[in-house]
């Protein structure tokens, strides 16, 4: 591979396809002057869309052929044994053969973790991948893990996601001991079950700096780095917030319009409202990261604009630059060695 950093794009998935991914594409090179982009899908389609925009392919934006596209709904197994040149299994191929440094796609999540991990393969000492990704919070935000990729985690697996998303936050944020918590229904420790309170154990004896049982809420108050749930409760927690987050934005369009004067009252609060939408808006936050690969993989929101597919390209683009599956490799191989 060269010095610049090339990142290949799954053109072809997610709801709204090229639409999303070749302005995202453009706009992230003219913020990484570092940085290449493959576009992987049919080359008639992408090479009609980029004509569409009058851009050109050069020697940062390419096209990478690929005949087959994921379907959102398409089952993992399905996309994994037929769609062998899909865009989004060429994409991940690109990683793998050292073309590419990251691949990001807005395509069907099981079939992207799926296909990810058949093709990069684990980490040592990692049984299974997880999704994390930046939450707002108070402060700043948190990083959280698991996202959804593993429904039932025994506590090892649990530990795991500790160290990995204890790395990341290292990696990526700077931080030099990050605040690791378990999310659990309660913080004493009579509270939860069998499976998190192992974990809990498993965690407080590694280096890790574990901050205890974190509750629902403290995911947002800022007293925390990362916080590890297992799969299932990670992505039910992340949904209801963003629900949460739906149901205030329409309550304060449906407030402020319901007469003159609360539609004064929100001209005058405008300025105020307009940074607090930048601040928690989603799409800065789009871009979830699959670790314990042997690669960096980027899972974008599968209904993400062009801002939002832009900021998973450039949280890819962070994560190059920090080697983070060789720290997180590292870390793991230190550990074992202790042990």
């Amino acid at each position: 591979m060269s010095n610049a950093i090339t990142i290949a794009l799954d053109a072809m998935g997610g709801d709204h396809g090229t639409d999303s991914v070749i302005p995202a594409a453009i706009s992230a090179l003219d913020r990484h002057a570092d940085l290449s982009i493959v576009l992987v899908g049919d080359r008639d389609t992408l090479t009609h869309c980029l004509a569409r925009q009058r851009v050109v392919e050069h020697d940062r934006l390419r096209i990478h052929h690929a005949s087959q596209t994921v379907g959102m709904d398409e089952p993992p197994a399905q996309a994994l044994r037929g769609k062998k040149d899909s865009s989004m299994r060429v994409a991940i191929n690109l990683v793998k053969d050292e073309v590419a440094h990251a691949c990001v796609s807005a395509g069907n999540t099981g079939a992207l973790m799926a296909t990810a991990r058949f093709v990069l393969k684990m980490l040592p000492g990692i049984d299974r991948p997880a999704i994390i990704s930046a939450i707002p919070s108070s402060v700043g935000h948190t990083h959280m893990l698991d996202l959804g990729a593993n429904v039932d985690c025994e506590a090892e697996h649990l530990l795991q996601f500790a160290l990995m998303g204890s790395e990341l936050a290292r990696a990526v944020e700077g931080i030099e001991r990050p605040r690791v918590g378990l999310l659990n229904i309660g913080e004493e420790d009579i509270k939860g079950n069998a499976n998190v309170k192992e974990a809990a154990k498993l965690i407080a004896a590694s280096p890790l700096n574990y901050i205890g049982y974190v509750e629902g809420d403290d995911v947002y108050a800022g007293g925390v780095d990362v916080v590890v749930c297992d799969g299932f409760v990670g992505n039910v927690a992340l949904k209801s917030a963003e629900g949460v987050a739906k149901m205030i934005g329409n309550a304060l369009k449906q407030e402020f319009r319901r007469s003159w004067l609360t539609m004064i009252a929100g001209a005058i609060a405008y300025p105020v409202l307009k940074r607090m939408r930048t601040r928690f808006d989603p799409r800065r936050y789009n871009g979830a990261s699959l670790l314990g690969l042997r690669g960096i993989v980027i899972k974008s929101h599968g209904g993400a604009d062009a801002l939002a597919f832009g900021n998973a390209i450039d949280i890819a683009v962070k994560e190059v630059h920090k080697s983070v599956p060789s720290r997180i490799e590292e870390r793991i191989s230190a550990l074992m060695g202790q042990g």
